[in-house]
């Protein structure tokens, strides 16, 4: 799980979101960095039919960018270009959804922080609303931040499923901002890995984890989807993804 395939390169920058603060209030302008764990409940909307993945290599393993078309893509196409074979989300960009829907699957990439940066990982989402809440999103942050000292939620720390399951360990596990990690994530029915940088930073049973609740108080119907797309969560800030690979599990993916 911790192997990372060779790929193509994606380069993202993104969208905005707030939690509750523990501890000191957040000021302004971090309050608004991650998504509010009092938010209101997004309506489920009518997804897209997803595109078809593009066809597996010898070994089962799909390349989600070639490095040269966004084609298959949806969500936010405007908000992203393609540059020296990277796929690069500008500042207003938000969520863009890889082809394909996928069950059970070890997913790997590399990716890159700049200071404080905010994104996330779509998990079996539906390719609509908020993936946190519609889907699952896996945290991408660069959690040590001073700007996340003293009110940060453990269920909002990098490598987390949000709202649902903590990581532990992430800040230590990832690479200073510039610096490119590497990280896979295991959907296995009801089971969640994070592996970053050679280290399990979450090792996690679905049912378990929301068995008194979720973490965040909130409902997340989506995290009883059995499948979905998988995509990136844009949050305003500049984060660059590469080798960006999913191999599904049991022979599986749609």
């Amino acid at each position: 799980m911790s192997a990372v395939f060779a790929g193509a390169t994606l380069m993202a920058a993104c969208g905005q979101e707030a939690p509750t603060p523990k501890g000191p209030s957040p000021s302004t302008t971090e309050a608004t960095t991650l998504q509010s764990a009092t938010a209101a409940q997004p309506s489920p909307s009518a997804a897209p039919a997803s595109p078809a993945s593009p066809a597996p290599d010898a070994d089962g393993v799909v390349t989600l960018f070639d490095g040269s078309s966004m084609d298959g893509w949806t969500g936010d196409r405007a908000g992203w270009s393609i540059e020296s074979g990277a796929l690069a989300c500008g500042p207003q960009g938000r969520d863009i959804y890889a082809p394909g829907e996928w069950d059970d699957f070890e997913l790997t990439l590399e990716f890159r922080l700049t200071p404080g940066a905010n994104n996330g990982i779509a998990v079996r989402a539906p390719g609509t609303g908020d993936a946190a809440y519609e889907g699952m999103e896996i945290q991408v942050l660069d959690d040590g931040h001073a700007k996340y000292q003293g009110w940060l939620k453990d269920w909002q720390r990098h490598g987390s499923v949000y709202g649902i399951a903590a990581s532990r360990g992430s800040t230590a596990a990832l690479r200073p901002a510039g610096e490119w990690n590497q990280q896979s994530v295991v959907l296995d029915g009801r089971k969640v890995n994070v592996r970053l940088n050679d280290t399990v930073i979450l090792d996690a049973d679905l049912d378990h984890a929301m068995a008194g609740g979720t973490q965040s108080g909130n409902s997340h119907p989506g995290a009883s989807r059995r499948a979905g797309r998988i995509g990136f969560l844009g949050h305003g800030d500049r984060v660059e993804y590469r080798n960006v690979r999913v191999r599904p599990l049991h022979a599986k993916g749609r």
